[in-house]
């Protein structure tokens, strides 16, 4: 199986699991936000590759082919901040629609963070379906699990940090030691990703506006609470 090399990045929202704990309608526009916000942090990281949505986070990925280090590291700072910007204005979008569920209520506790990793992978497709396999794939996943403790921050691997050279240290990147999962003790470091970029210019809606986006989310979550249509039975035969 080829491999290559590649700059792996996990967006994360933080709070989801919480966030998604709601009862049927409430559910249908909790799923609702998060794939609108997804898509938009999604679509902001040009350069990458979406691999795959798992549950409240985007996987991506881009060749490093024909970028050195200090590139590969900006590319990641680069998407980073388009891709937190990208989400808070989404999710004031949400925030701002006029239904009073749980869920709509508590858009603005959702955070998003994220991790980067620099390695070997090689594509596997099962079913048509393509996927990224390796030891870095699991790598940069076991980083979801850290002992940062900032609500949003970007944590990058000690190989993606030291490749940055000089670009790593205009960052003011902290470092924190972390034991992984069937991986060991590893070195990463992290930057609170306020310090990396201005605040995100937010929207302002209208009334109209708002009230389009209340209609909207109240039709999004019509599915879960409709009754099920059963299908109908044949008549069995005297």
């Amino acid at each position: 199986m080829a491999t290559r090399r590649a700059l792996l990045l996990i967006a994360d929202i933080g709070g989801y699991t919480q966030y998604m704990q709601f009862h049927r309608s409430v559910l249908g526009h909790a799923e609702a936000a998060t794939r609108r916000m997804l898509d938009r942090v999604v679509g902001a990281a040009r350069d990458f590759d979406l691999i795959e949505i798992e549950g409240d986070a985007a996987f991506l990925s881009r060749d490093v082919d024909g970028l050195d280090g200090p590139a590969t590291l900006a590319a990641t700072t680069r998407a980073v901040v388009a891709m937190h910007r990208a989400f808070h204005v989404e999710r004031r979008f949400v925030e701002l629609n006029m239904c009073p569920c749980g869920s709509c209520r508590q858009t603005s506790d959702l955070r998003l963070k994220f991790v980067a990793h620099v390695g070997e992978v090689a594509t596997q497709t099962i079913r048509r379906r393509k996927k990224l396999v390796g030891v870095d794939v699991i790598y940069v996943h076991r980083l979801l699990k850290n002992g940062v403790d900032v609500p949003e921050y970007l944590l990058v691997s000690d190989d993606l940090f030291r490749s940055g050279g000089p670009a790593a240290a205009e960052l003011a990147m902290r470092e924190v030691p972390q034991d992984l999962e069937g991986i060991g003790q590893v070195q990463t470091f992290f930057v609170d990703v306020a310090d990396m970029a201005a605040p995100p210019v937010l929207p302002d809606l209208s009334w109209s506006q708002r009230l389009g986006s209340t209609l909207g989310m109240v039709g999004r979550g019509l599915p879960h609470v409709l009754p099920r249509r059963r299908p109908r039975q044949l008549a069995t035969a005297g």
